[in-house]
Formats: C-alpha cells, structure tokens, sequence
C-alpha cells in the first residue's frame, strides 16, 4: 500500500483551522496513509478476497488433536505399548516431549465416527462441530517453535517467541483499519487470558489505535461508558474544551504521535457510548439464539464462552475488523498434563456447543461469506503418556482448523506420523499460518511491513520467508 512521503510538519502546518477528524497525517513510517486521528478509517487490501473480517477461537492450554480431530488407528492399536523405536531415533529439536513422558502410549477412550459429505473423522468429545465438519478446512501439519506455553502463545499470536512484537490483531487492524469507527478494531473477550498477559495482544511499536481492547463478557461491555445523568449536559463541552488544548499542543509538537494518539482516543471513547453499551444487551436475541449458544446451560463454563461467542457475532455484525476469544474459564485451559480424560471432556464440554451454535449463527445471517473464523491452540499435545493420565506438551505435530470466507471447507492438508507425534506431511509454520491469514484478507505479508529502529519489521518476518499453506484458499 505504497504512497508518495508526505511531510508530516508541513501537513500539519497547512491543516491549521480545520475540524478535528481532518487533519490527514503521513503517521506512520510503512508508506500507508493513516490518518492519525482517524487510524481506524477502513482501507483497501491489496487486492480483492472475500474475507474482510477474523473471529480466532485461541484454545488456550494446547488441545490434544489426537484426541479431537487427528484420528490414529495405529495410536489406539498401540494404546499402552512402548513407543516403537522409528518415532524416538527422530530429532527432539524443541525437547522435553520424550524426556517428561513415560514410554508408553495413550490412546484416548472415545469412540471416532466419520462425517459429512468428506468423511472426515471426529471424536465423540466434539459431536457439535462434528456437524459442520464440512465447514471446516483442516491443517493437520502445524508446528511451532516452542514447547512452552508463553513462548509458543506469543508466536501463534505475534509471530515471535519473545514478548514485544505486534499481535495479529494489530497487524491487521493497521493495514485495513476497520469497518466501524465507534468502536475498536481489535477486541478480545476472555476470563482468564493467554501464559504471557498482554504482549499476546499488545501494539508494540505500532501506534496505540492498533492494540487489542479487552471487551468484558458480562454487564456492559466496558466500564464507565455510561456516564452520570449529573455529567450529560457538559459532557459535549468538556470533550470539546479538551478537543481545542490538545489541537493547540499537537500544533506546537507536531511529531508528537503519543498525542495525536491519545486525542483518537478520546474521540473513540465518546463515539463507543452509542454503540459498544448495545453490543452486551442481548434481551435482542432470541431465546432460540441464547439456547444454541448455551446461555441457558447449567455447565457455567459453557454458558460463559457461549456468550463470549455471541458476542463475538455482535461484534463482527456492527463492523470490528478482529476478534479473538480465548476459551479458557481458568488458568488451565487445554493444559491437561496429570489427567488427559477430565481436561479434554471439560473443555469440549465448555467450546464444542457455542463455537458450532457461532458457525451456524453467522452462516445464517450472510456473515460467514466474509469472515473467517481460526481455531487454533499453541501447540498439541503428546501421543505418549505422562504422569498416570497426562499428555504432555507437543510442538512437533497438531490440528488447527479455519472456516468461512476464501476456506476451501470439508478439506484437509497435511498429516502426523502413525501416533500423531510429528507433521510428516507439508509441514506448516506458524509463520505460514499467519501468510495465510493476510493472503485471505487481500494483504501481501512483505508490503505489511512498519520501520522500527532500522529495521522493517513484518509479522511474517524475513521478506520471503513464508509461504501460503496450499490448498487452504479457495
């Protein structure tokens, strides 16, 4: 997205006057025309896709894929069996998955049936995304570059396994902006949040428009947006008088972005009181709607990511560019380490239901043909056994899976071994993962690109050092 250098100081000086959404600023240093006061403005992609918006469904905790999605007719033959010694002489490049494992194997209790018109398999833990398996295109080739939760949550988030990078939601809310300016372009909904706390969200080095702003599940969305009856009347007047000091300061320090920021906020922050109280109002469903979603359910941890992801199709139906649900209702997620049985039935219990009940919910109101949905955890777990009745974390192979707009649906790419150990098949990166996702929304990953310290930096990285996972986008 390549515009001619505009010079900020001599902009700036020629707006003098004008209103404040019009002073149209070369903010940032990647050759996109931002306007700093207006940073959500919607922009054009690179070129045309049918997505135009992401819900990611982060499973936090790493969900055993071979105990969900990936099914293993060898795992289960070998169920309590040594670990055959082809899969052990492989490189441990991460480590840890054999060291902390016993030597045997761990085949799941639940029964595997095929369907849909692809016949893919599914465990009984998931009988309602079972439904929409046609839905969906499977990559069950990922890997990561970690084996610990912060790091590799960091890197499914900001493509970096240390803290301090951008986000995704950042990444993409700055190349597109949003599809509506009275409320952020990058939300999140969670209880308890992702090992690592904010970097996971975090703008880093992109202006502060661009970070992740945590919507809350219950009450109203975000406290204090409903101002005392007292404070109505001046209100206008007070975000005006604040208005005209800060214009008169930004005019004085013209390269003061940290300023300019924080006006957009302001003016964000009052234009959100007409719209982001109505999101958390759902007497407006059905109870139809409130039942698919499992509002109504006695299991408070489905009722809890229920609303998380109705709020989620709220979201996305007023305009928000990303938005990303975290499933877990503790500090554990998926991380099923001293029993594999209760932690995979508890948390298919809490997401199978509403993230089925959200598919469906955004296919019938003509969302799902321009929004793509992710689900993805940091990393899988291991087929081997650990402690009585544990997995182990497993970076080297695991299942994530993407539906909705530009996905080619019922398809799947890639593979693990015969035990669900590695991806043996097309191996996919989370680099190439995050490739995708741009591609799919009409962005080029090296033209996304931000000058930090003098370096160009990319959520993708090295300019051509990814690849767009084949067969994934129609």
């Amino acid at each position: 997205m390549p515009t001619a250098p505009v010079s900020r100081r001599s902009l700036i000086a020629s707006c003098t006057g004008l209103g404040f959404g019009s002073l149209a600023l070369q903010a940032l240093e990647a050759d996109t025309q931002i306007n700093s006061l207006q940073p959500l403005a919607p922009r054009l992609p690179d070129s045309a896709r049918k997505a135009r918006q992401i819900i990611f469904l982060f499973q936090y905790g790493g969900p055993a894929s071979c105990d969900l999605l990936d099914y293993k007719p060898t795992l289960h033959k070998l169920h309590g069996q040594p670990v055959p010694a082809s899969f052990r002489e492989q490189q441990d490049r991460v480590g840890g998955v054999f060291q902390h494992c016993k030597d045997e194997l761990l085949a799941g209790p639940w029964r595997w049936r095929q369907h849909g018109q692809s016949g893919q398999w599914v465990s009984d833990l998931l009988p309602h995304t079972a439904r929409h398996i046609d839905r969906l295109c499977q990559v069950r080739s990922m890997f990561s570059e970690s084996s610990n939760h912060a790091p590799a949550t960091y890197l499914l988030n900001t493509g970096a396994i240390l803290g301090g990078k951008p986000s995704l939601g950042s990444w993409i809310t700055y190349g597109l902006g949003s599809l509506n300016q009275n409320l952020p372009g990058y939300v999140l909904l969670y209880k308890v949040g992702g090992l690592g706390g904010s970097a996971n969200w975090s703008n880093a080095f992109l202006p502060a428009a661009f970070q992740g702003t945590q919507f809350r599940h219950e009450g109203d969305p975000v406290l204090n947006l409903r101002p005392p009856d007292a404070y109505l009347p001046t209100q206008q007047a007070t975000l005006d008088l604040t208005r005209t000091l800060n214009q008169r300061h930004a005019r004085q320090h013209p390269a003061h972005e940290q300023l300019e920021g924080r006006i957009a906020s302001y003016e964000l922050a009052w234009r959100m009181q007409s719209e982001a109280v109505d999101i958390g109002e759902l007497a407006q469903e059905s109870p139809h709607t409130l039942d698919a979603y499992g509002l109504n359910s006695t299991n408070t941890s489905l009722a809890t990511y229920g609303r998380m992801c109705l709020l989620s199709r709220r979201l996305i139906e007023k305009g928000v560019r990303f938005v990303q649900i975290y499933n877990a209702v503790d500090k554990l997620g998926w991380d099923g380490h001293d029993n594999n049985t209760d932690y995979n039935q508890r948390n298919a219990a809490q997401t199978d239901q509403p993230i089925a009940a959200l598919l469906q919910d955004l296919d019938q109101r003509g969302l799902l043909d321009s929004t793509l949905v992710l689900w993805a955890g940091e990393f899988g777990r291991t087929p081997m056994l650990q402690g009585s009745s544990g997995r182990n974390h497993n970076p080297y192979g695991f299942t994530i899976w993407m539906a909705g707009a530009g996905i080619r649906p019922g398809t799947t790419v890639g593979a693990t071994d015969d035990i669900g150990l590695r991806a043996v098949q097309s191996p996919q990166s989370v680099k190439n993962l995050h490739a995708t996702l741009l591609t799919a929304l009409g962005l080029h990953p090296d033209d996304l690109y931000f000058s930090h310290l003098g370096r160009d930096e990319r959520l993708t990285g090295v300019a051509e050092s990814w690849e767009v996972i084949p067969d994934v986008l129609g």
